[in-house]
């Protein structure tokens, strides 16, 4: 270990260290992670976030080698050391959590929570498990990629939690942003790249706040600081979900703190917020609803601090945090590190912090549901009865489980016990369930089945039996109508035979002759309709000829006039394009890019490209919008359409283009020979995001159609 590491310690501590990563080293040499990295970097890395970050004693520092070293070492004897008894106290119970499987507890946060406490005599263990977990959080990138969901789901529901009660909120907020860049990436892209383009307004905001509260505050003698408080990308990302809004409707994206610079004296520490308090409320209308006063009632995992909602000169809402200097390290760090801090050794005020670590853990709602913001469920998690975790979307049922895990004991399910109790099929499933599935060689799909399924292979797969059973009844109906149009001398062209199905509202070629073949459908109507319809298809060919000549000579015609639907104010005279690196389309969320040589560029928010051009540039970023209505040009999309190869997929995606305001361009088809698909590269002009969303939806709709991304 590098003598220069860990110098916050006395020499006696640093032994201490000394003593435990040698041991560690020994044991682990050789033992390498999943990037092929010497596996003592892991411990060496939450080591340094238990003492520089957490600020924790020497003591736990050497637990965390000590624990690594027998958890992946061989025969390692650490009671040789003769260390303090408090010492293997903390890896013993770091050795046990080890032991714990997320499938034990069902992924139930409070159950794992219960045996953390059980396992745990000395509270710190706690706190050293939860820097274990964020230095994996970290390096989440060097994990494969099964591995890395698990570990992100077992953050989410049962890290992020504990971090919170204890108060160690950044913590907190890291191990969530480093989730919602996993879970969600684009929208953590979309998010924080708004964070940066809006930083200076902020700032602005801030400095107009506090210009009339200046002179009162210097007046008082009060020193402080301020400082930007901007809510975490994932914080923001659950309201965006959870108030169906856009990043501009929440409104709280970041409150302006106080941090004021006082002695450690709690009677002048409280006189000295509520003074600033009534300074902020005397200048700014305060909504005293949204007051939250922990200064006075300090929570029990330590946090302190003045909370007020105001509305400045604008009228919109500005929320307000006051605290003094140590207030906001311990809400940031938590106690412990404020201590280590200030330099203050003091066993007294560290054991009434892992005293509040044992209360917080042992009293989980203590500080109401609401401090906690929980992700938007859109999945759930249940297991087979082995204990193999099955994710699927919320709704599912017995029957989607069923097919989930094979097609086959999907197509011949019967019903299923959910954590030992017989369900029918359309059970309903919750995170936690054990699911085991009952089948039999008599059952088949039924028609209602599709009702009972929410996941897209369930539903392919029910719709695939059933067309298989038509398959029968359309070949006799098939080659019933044949025959009769023999006779009649009479063509039923594919446009025909299209345009009756869609009448009918039938959506397969199947279906329609098993109706023929049925009986459902006349064939006598069939030929009514062919000889009134010949004349009409006649002309409504003639007429899409004319349309798509007309959309040509608008293409050919198109001007640099046709791309001003960006109105960018005190910029005129510039020129405006669209980026290719994304492709804007009308009514996205764009912003606009100063180039040196072709004008301004248009870039969508969540364009690869935004993040290091909003960073590296941001005084060549120009706000734009969209003009009111769009023009009267287009814009060029290419859509990456992954199918299953079956022909008339082909034809129902051209006849779904052919069917909005679009025009194509190009519509390249490759086979991918070892996946059984098409991979399929659409170019086309499109008016507005409006139409194009319909594109897409309708595109994704069709059956045998797996995936439609936008390029």
């Amino acid at each position: 270990m590098d003598s220069e590491l860990f110098q916050n310690y006395s020499e006696e501590g640093r032994d201490l260290i000394r003593k435990a990563y040698d041991v560690a080293a020994n044991a682990l040499e050789g033992v390498v992670r999943s990037d092929g990295a010497p596996f003592i970097q892991h411990p060496l890395a939450v080591a340094h976030i238990v003492s520089d970050e957490i600020g924790l004693p020497p003591e736990c520092v050497a637990a965390v080698f000590l624990h690594e070293a027998i958890r992946m070492g061989k025969d390692v004897d650490i009671r040789s050391l003769k260390l303090d008894e408090s010492i293997y106290t903390m890896v013993d119970g770091l050795n046990k959590i080890a032991t714990i499987k997320p499938k034990d507890t069902r992924l139930e946060a409070e159950n794992y929570k219960k045996l953390i406490i059980q396992y745990s005599t000395d509270p710190r263990v706690t706190v050293l498990k939860l820097a274990d977990r964020l230095e994996v959080m970290r390096s989440l990138s060097i994990f494969p990629k099964a591995s890395r969901e698990h570990k992100v789901l077992e953050t989410l529901m049962l890290y992020i939690p504990l971090a919170h009660q204890l108060g160690l909120y950044n913590m907190k907020r890291e191990m969530e942003d480093i989730y919602l860049s996993y879970a969600e990436p684009e929208q953590y892209r979309l998010i924080t790249n708004k964070l940066k383009a809006t930083q200076k307004d902020r700032e602005k905001l801030m400095a107009e706040f506090i210009e009339p509260l200046k002179v009162k505050l210097s007046d008082a003698g009060i020193r402080y600081k301020l400082k930007i408080r901007t809510k975490a990308a994932y914080s923001i990302w659950c309201k965006m979900v959870k108030q169906k809004v856009p990043f501009e409707g929440v409104y709280d994206v970041f409150a302006i703190r106080f941090i004021i610079d006082c002695p450690d004296d709690p009677k002048l520490e409280k006189d000295l917020c509520w003074q600033v308090y009534s300074f902020v409320t005397e200048e700014y209308e305060p909504d005293t609803s949204r007051l939250r006063d922990w200064v006075t009632h300090p929570k029990t995992n330590g946090y302190e601090s003045l909370h007020i909602t105001v509305k400045n000169r604008e009228g919109a809402s500005v929320e307000v945090q006051i605290r003094t200097r140590r207030m906001d390290d311990i809400a940031e760090n938590g106690f412990a590190s404020h201590w280590s801090y200030k330099g203050i050794k003091h066993e007294e005020t560290l054991d009434k912090w892992l005293a509040a670590v044992r209360y917080a853990l042992e009293h989980p709602d203590t500080d109401g549901p609401e401090d906690l913001p929980h992700p938007p469920s859109k999945d759930i998690f249940v297991f087979t009865p082995t204990g193999e975790l099955r994710i699927l979307p919320a709704g599912a049922s017995v029957l989607d489980f069923a097919f989930s895990i094979h097609s086959n004991i999907g197509s011949r399910c019967v019903s299923g016990k959910v954590n030992g109790k017989p369900v029918p099929i359309k059970e309903k499933l919750r995170t936690g369930d054990v699911v085991e599935i009952l089948t039999s060689r008599n059952q088949h799909p039924a028609p209602d089945w599709i009702n009972y399924v929410v996941t897209a292979k369930a539903r392919q797969k029910v719709k695939q039996a059933l067309a298989e059973g038509e398959v029968k009844r359309a070949s006799a109906g098939r080659e019933l109508l044949e025959r009769r149009l023999k006779n009649w001398k009479l063509e039923f062209p594919d446009e025909m035979l299209t345009e009756m199905m869609k009448k009918r509202k039938m959506t397969s070629v199947n279906a329609f002759f098993a109706a023929v073949g049925e009986g459902e459908i006349d064939v006598n109507e069939i030929k009514e309709y062919i000889l009134t319809e010949e004349q009409r298809r006649q002309e409504a060919l003639e007429a899409a000829q004319a349309a798509e000549s007309a959309k040509v000579r608008r293409l050919e015609t198109d001007s640099s006039d046709d791309i001003l639907v960006i109105n960018a104010r005190d910029l005129k005279g510039l020129d405006y394009k669209m980026a290719r690196c994304c492709h804007p389309v009308f009514g996205d969320d764009v912003f606009g890019f100063v180039t040196r040589e072709s004008g301004i560029k248009i870039h969508r928010i969540t364009c690869p490209n935004a993040a290091r051009l909003i960073e590296s540039f941001p005084y060549r970023i120009q706000k734009v919008r969209w003009a009111d209505s769009p023009s009267s040009g287009s814009f060029q999309v290419t859509l990456r359409i992954t199918a299953a190869q079956e022909g008339a997929v082909l034809n129902k995606i051209m006849e779904v283009v052919n069917n909005f305001k679009v025009s194509m361009r190009s519509f390249n088809v490759s086979e991918n020979a070892r996946g059984g698909t098409y991979e399929i590269s659409l170019k086309i002009l499109v008016p507005s995001h409006v139409e194009l969303d319909k594109v897409v939806s309708q595109i994704r709709a069709q059956r045998h159609v797996l995936k439609v991304n936008r390029v």
